[in-house]
């Protein structure tokens, strides 16, 4: 048995910078990963980076030459590979040249309240000791609930590693997974069918849920809403929509249908951790599981799936472990959610449903991007800018932004929220022009 000071199961955003502050401050660190093309996390492998990559690439395939539309998204997966290869290895040489720093290749179970097996890929196995845990192993693709028995059906990770474009793709699944792949999809040049159940966007607005589908389907996506499928065999999806029974013909299949926590292997009822209905790891607002030295950090504790999110547990994990034991998820600072379909969809704080379904006294403010003059400058007028504040003082509730940087927009209404301005600040602020941050003005400039 080895000891250490802190075990990370995982290399993950949250325990990789965990292992680095904590090797800093004299503590000795195994870091535990069941595959060497993870190195980094999902954000870096299967996530953020890669689709955003080509999603930027998918951008530029408009301007290539019909007869070699084939060879750029080959070029382009070549490029994303290229970069998260990089990446993974800048992420790896981070923690390797930490003398204090164990990484270890293999996968790790508990076998106790402070002791875990390394089961490594020739089979040999170890057991790690360490008085704190931390669970880092993220999440994967679920399984969809219909049967499916076709080779080119892929999860959203599989789907990275395709080297040909399909003439037609059929995503099933309307959430933030589909819609991204489906809109990069679309740009690079396949016909895109998007075969829902519930909705795309179930849970917006519904003004922000028509002006998503609409810019989707001016890309050529067709969306199918409504739809139960029955079964995907070999190059057919077999599905009914209201009722009616359908079929559907292509050559690749995305099950974008969710994701859960990966906790199979990880034994964890010899810890004593607990996990809920849908096998998230149970956390207080510390991290910490039903056993208070071993935490459950990122998207293995469900909730929002962010990246972003990831580091923040790192942030507390490690106030509680070194600092004053104060930061926890109930005092989170503010913080959005992107979409980065071809217009990027951004969002933050309380919609217009959900202030109405709290009984809020609230205002909802709202502006066309083509009144935006930097809109014009850069050629995208489409979408919107909406916020949602309160009636009486014009504090900021939420906001959902439509368009062109949204993503980028969206962070200064987070930090407005974080310290306390509300709409008076942003419709007397001065922006530089032409910008599409200078339509705050107008938007606020409502109340």
């Amino acid at each position: 048995m080895k000891n250490y000071d802190i075990i990370v199961i995982g290399f993950g955003k949250a325990g990789k910078t965990l292992a680095v502050k904590a090797v800093n401050l004299g503590k000795k660190v195994a870091v535990i990963e069941c595959s060497k093309q993870m190195y980094g996390g999902t954000c870096i492998n299967i996530g953020c980076i890669p689709t955003k990559k080509l999603i930027n690439l998918s951008k530029q395939a408009q301007f290539v030459n019909n007869s070699v539309a084939d060879e750029y998204f080959t070029l382009a997966m070549e490029k994303k590979d290229a970069l998260i290869t990089a990446l993974r290895g800048k992420n790896f040489a981070m923690l390797d040249s930490h003398e204090n720093i164990d990484v270890i290749d293999g996968t790790g179970k508990f076998v106790g309240k402070n002791s875990v097996e390394v089961t490594a890929t020739d089979g040999s196995k170890s057991v790690l000791n360490a008085p704190t845990i931390v669970i880092n192993t993220g999440s994967t693709s679920a399984k969809p609930n219909f049967d499916v028995s076709s080779n080119i059906a892929y999860t959203s990770t599989e789907i990275l590693n395709l080297k040909t474009l399909p003439k037609h793709l059929v995503v099933v699944g309307g959430g933030y997974i589909g819609l991204e792949f489906a809109s990069m999809f679309a740009e690079f040049g396949s016909k895109v069918t998007i075969v829902a159940r519930s909705g795309v966007l179930k849970n917006e607005d519904d003004d922000v849920r028509e002006s998503v589908k609409t810019l989707l389907q001016t890309q050529g996506i067709e969306i199918l809403e409504g739809c139960e499928v029955k079964n995907l065999k070999d190059s057919t999806l077999n599905f009914t929509q209201n009722g009616e029974a359908k079929s559907l013909e292509a050559d690749a299949f995305l099950l974008a249908t969710g994701r859960v926590a990966a906790t199979a292997e990880l034994n964890l009822s010899a810890a004593g951790i607990q996990t809920d209905a849908k096998g998230n790891v149970l956390v207080n607002e510390f991290l910490q599981t039903a056993q208070p030295h071993i935490y459950a950090v990122g998207d293995v504790r469900g909730g929002e799936l962010f990246t972003y999110t990831s580091l923040d547990d790192f942030r507390i994990v490690f106030d509680k472990l070194f600092g004053a034991g104060k930061r926890s998820t109930l005092n989170r600072s503010p913080h959005a959610s992107a979409l980065f379909t071809e217009t990027p969809l951004a969002s933050i704080g309380l919609n217009e449903k959900r202030a109405a379904a709290q009984n809020l006294d609230f205002k909802v403010l709202k502006l066309p991007l083509a009144a935006v003059p930097g809109a014009k400058v850069v050629g995208n007028e489409t979408g919107f800018l909406k916020a949602i504040v309160e009636a009486k003082s014009g504090k900021i509730l939420g906001a959902v932004f439509h368009c062109v940087y949204a993503n980028e927009l969206i962070n200064e209404i987070a930090i407005a929220m974080a310290l306390g301005a509300g709409a008076d600040f942003f419709k007397n602020q001065i922006f530089t022009h032409p910008s599409i941050s200078e339509a705050l003005n107008d938007l606020f400039g409502q109340f």
